[in-house]
């Protein structure tokens, strides 16, 4: 007597066999055209299930919604930094318009509080042959407070800045040329290495510019260094006059 012939064994469809073959038959839904009107999707937002068609017009709102953001915030960078580039030509043309190279310093720290709104500034000029004769060539010398005061240490850092560095103030030795100034003790820093050439360049640090703040993140060490570093160029170019 033989046994009997057991029925194969089929394994259970998944969702993902589901799936797989609505991927591979677009025409499913053309024909059978009432399932798709049929079909009810919870609601993220609420406890009630809408439709398909519901859903989906619902997570395109969501990405419109998300693409407006995101072209708001570009019209604003993009006005924000107008307004820099703007305020770069005023200071620029500012700094050209000085006869008196003796006041080129005070000049350039006083046109970056002004016009950048910076609550501090301080500035330390070494290395130029032209700033201990100042005084003897019938101008008015540079005020000591921009020649002196920078020890060697604080002229190794800016020759070692290759970029202008935005962070918390940590004690560094520029920081205490700020300490001076009215106002709260600066809690975060940018220091710009001014040499001749791009920021960037290998010829060593002849100055360094301190803008300091209250608001620690005023010079955050995320932000970007773009406009730092023009203005670090800009002075730069406009301090070589006193050699």
């Amino acid at each position: 007597m033989t046994a009997p012939t057991l029925p194969p064994i089929v394994a259970p469809i998944t969702e993902d066999d589901i799936a797989q073959f609505l991927l591979r038959t677009p025409g499913f839904f053309e024909r059978h055209a009432q399932v798709l009107a049929s079909v009810q999707i919870a609601n993220p937002h609420g406890a009630r299930a809408v439709s398909l068609q519901e859903r989906q017009a619902e997570m395109l709102r969501e990405k419109i919604k998300g693409l407006e953001q995101r072209i708001m915030e570009m019209v604003r960078n993009s006005t924000d930094n107008a307004t820099i580039a703007h305020k770069l030509h005023q200071w620029s043309a500012a700094l050209l318009q000085i006869e008196d190279r003796g006041g080129l310093p005070q000049a350039v720290v006083d046109g970056l509080r002004t016009l950048f709104d910076i609550p501090q500034a301080a500035l330390r000029l070494w290395g130029l042959e032209g700033l201990e004769g100042l005084d003897g060539m019938g101008e008015p010398g540079i005020d000591a407070r921009f020649s002196q005061g920078a020890s060697d240490d604080a002229r190794a850092l800016a020759s070692s800045l290759t970029m202008p560095f935005c962070g918390p103030n940590l004690g560094f030795e520029p920081a205490l040329w700020l300490a001076q100034q009215a106002g709260d003790p600066a809690a975060s820093l940018a220091l710009l290495p001014l040499r001749e050439g791009a920021v960037d360049s290998a010829s060593p640090a002849f100055g360094l510019l301190v803008l300091g703040s209250p608001d620690p993140q005023r010079f955050d060490a995320a932000m970007g260094t773009d406009f730092l570093a023009r203005i670090a160029e800009l002075a730069s170019a406009a301090l070589l006059r006193l050699r």
